[in-house]
Formats: C-alpha cells, sequence, structure tokens
C-alpha cells in the first residue's frame, strides 16, 4: 500500500512542474530509498491539493528522466538503477562544508571589498538624511518625458531590433556621444573611438583586463576613488598612490630611475574626493610623460556638467596628440544610476580589442535604453536637463555650505565645494581613529555620514569625512547637518 508523504511545493512555476521537483528532492535526499513504492498519484494529488492529472504528468516526468520505474499492476517505484549509480544521497546537505576556493582574482577582490562601503551599496532606509556619495537627485529627472520615449523606441523596434545590438554601442547613440563631447568638453573624437558600457565601473573594469597584467604598476592620485583601485588591485597590480596638491598630481615627482608605469588612472577636471583642478601645466607634464614612458592615462570625467564657480573645464584628452589618454564617462551622476550606461572615448589602435572585450563580457548593453537615450540628446533634452539639474545642484550645494558655516562653524574645513555633487569635511582636533563612533553616533540619530579614509592608500591622521548632497532636498541638507553638529559636541 502506498504511504502518504509530506511535499512542499516552492510555487515556482507550473503546478506539475512544483510536484515534479518535490518528489525529485525526496528522491535525491534520501527520504525515499531506490526500490521504495511512491504514492498515487490519487494520494499525491489530494495531498498537494492538485489535479491527479497534474500528479500523472510529475509522475512521468520522474519515469521519462530515470527517478522513478512503473511496474505493471502494482505501482511506480524509486528506480532501483540509482542505487547503483550512487545517485542518492547525493544531495543530502552538509554539516560541515568544505573551504570555498576562490581564483587569485576572487581572493584579491574579497580582500579588497573589506572595510569600504561602495557608492552603489543599496540605501540603508533607517537613515533620515543620507548623505551618500554618488546618488543623483533622481527626483528631479523627467520621469514622464523619459517613459514616453522608452515607449516610442518599443514601438518602432523592428524584428531586427530584437536581436543582439553591436556590442560596442548603437551608432545612433555613439554619434549624439561624439557630437556632445566635442562641444562641451572639447573631446576629440568620432562615434567610431566610442564603446558604450554599462556605466564607468565597467570600463574600468574592461581597461584594467584589456590592458594590465598581474605585476603591471599603476598610477592613483591621493587619495583617489576607491571603485577604481579595487579594480585594478583585483587584476594584480601593483599601485603607487602621489599625492595631490593645489595643481593636481605632480608626475614630476616621480623618481627618474622609478620602475616604468602601465597606466595612469586620474580625475583631472574635478580630482575626487578632494575638488582639485589639474593645471594646464600639470596637464601637459602628465601627456609628456605619458608619450615618453608609454604609459595610458584613463581620464574619469565623472561629473564634470557640475561646475558653480568658474568657466567649465576642458578634457585632458582634448590636449592629447600621442593617442594616450583614455577617456571614461557615465549617465549614473546626471540622469539615473539604474540606467547602467556610460562610454569609453579609446584612441583608435585601442578600439578592436575593447569592442571584442566587451562583446565577451555580455554581448553589450540594452538597446531599448540605448536607443531611448539617443533620442533624449538628440532632441535636446539632455543638455536642457543638465541646466535645470546645475541650477538645482548649486542650490543644494548653497544650502549645504550655510549649513556648515550655520551648524558645524570652525570645527571643519569644507573641500572641493566649488564643483561636483559633494563636498570633504576635514574635522578639526578630530583624529582619524575616532571617525568611527561619530559615524555610529550620526547613524544613530538617522545621519548617514562616510569616512574619506577608504580613499587612501595611506590614510592622513586627521579625520575628514566626504558628503554628498544631490540625492537630498535643501530642507534635508539643512536638518541632517544640524544633526550631525549636534552629534559633534
Amino acid at each position: 500500500m502506498s504511504t502518504s508523504m509530506l511535499l512542499r511545493l516552492d510555487g515556482d512555476g507550473p503546478l506539475h512542474r512544483q510536484v515534479y521537483r518535490a518528489l525529485r528532492e525526496t528522491i535525491l535526499g534520501g527520504a525515499l530509498h531506490p526500490g521504495a513504492r511512491l504514492p498515487s498519484t490519487r494520494m499525491i494529488a489530494a495531498e498537494t491539493n492538485v489535479s491527479r492529472i497534474t500528479a500523472v504528468i510529475a509522475y512521468d516526468q520522474l519515469i521519462a528522466e530515470g527517478y522513478a520505474e512503473p511496474r505493471r499492476g502494482s505501482g511506480t517505484y524509486v528506480a532501483a538503477s540509482l542505487a547503483r549509480d550512487g545517485a542518492v544521497h547525493l544531495r543530502r546537505p552538509s554539516s560541515a562544508p568544505g573551504p570555498v576556493r576562490l581564483s587569485a582574482y576572487g581572493r584579491r577582490i574579497r580582500t579588497s571589498a573589506r572595510g569600504h562601503m561602495p557608492s552603489w551599496t543599496p540605501r540603508r532606509p533607517t537613515l533620515s538624511y543620507d548623505f551618500r556619495y554618488g546618488r543623483p537627485a533622481i527626483g528631479d529627472f523627467p520621469h514622464a518625458l523619459w517613459r514616453r520615449l522608452l515607449a516610442r523606441c518599443a514601438r518602432r523596434a523592428s524584428f531586427r531590433a530584437l536581436d543582439y545590438g553591436p556590442p560596442e554601442g548603437l551608432p545612433e547613440l555613439r554619434s549624439a556621444l561624439a557630437d556632445y563631447l566635442r562641444r562641451s568638453r572639447a573631446v576629440v573624437c568620432d562615434e567610431g573611438q566610442i564603446v558604450v558600457v554599462s556605466g564607468s565601473q565597467q570600463a574600468l573594469d574592461l581597461v584594467a583586463r584589456v590592458l594590465l597584467d598581474a605585476g603591471d604598476r599603476v598610477l592613483l592620485e591621493e587619495p583617489h576613488y576607491a571603485g577604481a583601485r579595487r579594480v585594478f588591485d583585483g587584476i594584480g597590480a601593483r599601485l603607487r598612490a602621489l599625492p595631490v596638491g593645489r595643481e593636481g598630481l605632480d608626475v614630476g615627482r616621480l623618481s627618474r630611475r622609478e620602475e616604468r608605469f602601465r597606466a595612469a588612472y586620474v580625475t583631472p577636471s574635478h580630482q575626487f574626493p578632494l575638488g582639485v583642478v589639474m593645471s594646464v601645466s600639470r596637464r601637459l607634464a602628465l601627456l609628456d610623460w605619458a608619450e615618453r614612458t608609454g604609459a595610458y592615462v584613463v581620464e574619469d570625467d565623472y561629473d564634470s556638467e557640475y561646475r558653480y564657480v568658474g568657466r567649465p573645464i576642458e578634457s585632458l584628452q582634448g590636449l592629447d596628440r600621442a593617442g594616450r589618454v583614455l577617456y571614461v564617462g557615465t549617465f549614473s551622476k546626471v540622469l539615473f544610476p539604474a540606467l547602467r550606461l556610460g562610454y569609453l572615448v579609446l584612441p583608435r589602435p585601442l578600439v578592436d580589442a575593447f569592442r571584442t572585450a566587451k562583446a565577451l563580457a555580455d554581448t553589450g548593453s540594452s538597446t531599448l535604453e540605448q536607443s531611448a537615450l539617443a533620442d533624449f540628446m538628440r532632441e535636446g533634452h539632455y543638455e536642457r536637463y543638465l541646466r535645470r539639474s546645475r541650477a538645482h545642484a548649486g542650490a543644494r550645494r548653497a544650502a549645504l555650505l550655510e549649513a556648515v558655516a550655520t551648524h558645524l562653524g570652525e570645527r571643519v574645513e569644507v573641500c572641493g565645494a566649488d564643483a561636483g555633487l559633494h563636498v570633504v569635511l576635514w574635522l578639526r582636533g578630530i583624529r582619524r581613529d575616532r571617525l568611527p563612533s561619530l559615524v555610529a553616533r550620526a547613524g544613530a540619530a538617522g545621519v548617514g555620514v562616510y569616512p574619506a579614509t577608504p580613499y587612501y592608500l595611506r590614510p592622513p591622521t586627521r579625520g575628514g569625512l566626504l558628503l554628498g548632497y544631490a540625492s537630498l532636498s535643501e530642507t534635508e541638507i539643512r536638518r541632517g547637518i544640524e544633526r550631525l553638529g549636534q552629534c559633534l559636541g
């Protein structure tokens, strides 16, 4: 006689597949031994609240895959062959799982991730005033317009448009990007030099994989964007960081006898995170160094659209005459992070290698969003939105500086407020080792603040905080800074 059994359906997909999976796991887990009789389909149907035909289909699948076998006039049994083949009990959970074995790359990125919260980490809902860097003003974005553009692109999409797109990006988006970059950033390029990527982080990953081998030397600014450092760490590069002065990175401080570098990573238009602008003389010196030593320069132009004092700063790439600069840009800070689109402007000899690397990584970014973004740019919406966004960001910046002056006063020094979407606050009288307790007190008060320490290879002794303000309203900024002042005591 068949015996009843407790089956737990997982709720995923058609009922007959759920019943099949539940019975299969019961067999593989050893609850039913090879040769044991399975409950009747009528009993299974009653206990799982499905129709008998559903149970019959599940049994047929078990038989077809060799987990069960029918016996004429007797019922259905667990296949005896499972005992001979040693298949049963292999799926039983281990009480002592073995150690995780990672590649050298896996070990390096796991180590580099410790103690650092990337800008793309999800927002903490417990914080009323989160000054996390990297969050744009998503509420300012014209959602209704974007939805209309997406819908229009979806309606006009042909069957061919549903196939794979070019891994380097749609021609219409690359053309719109080239026009914009030439006009607004003095980038010297055409659409054939552009590879569309899934944000600047993928651009950096492609740079590391295409240009670097383990042991190659990479020059960084000190401080620097930790997301770039982690990418280069992961590939096994040897890193050297030069302190950033008032005019930016000074390659003249490198010894002539020092081993050559394969690449340098810089943020010349708005140094991250200090906000320094690299002077023309140092830009020219950097380019001369790159040409003389054979190094490539990765220019991360992550937020050059937001400048509040002085004229816009032209790109380093626009000064390059030797094909040594790779220019990186993103739409995450300007539009919204979920768009996952950015771009690389490459020297021509590198285009084929990067196009192939992009294809191997993900076969190309989503074409529907690319098409909508191309329309967004070509129809003038992008630059109109930039003007509005820059005005809103400027108002938030003013609110931040006013609140800092009112509630923090002489206890802090503000750095990097002339551009971008963040500032660094150097805390007078508070050393680096006291930052964790301050961050914890602020978090308990509902204010998210973040140490500047992770952006250094060799952190300074004084305490600093990196505060992003783009995603907060002016009222939220004032209230958040007031609470931070109370936490400082």
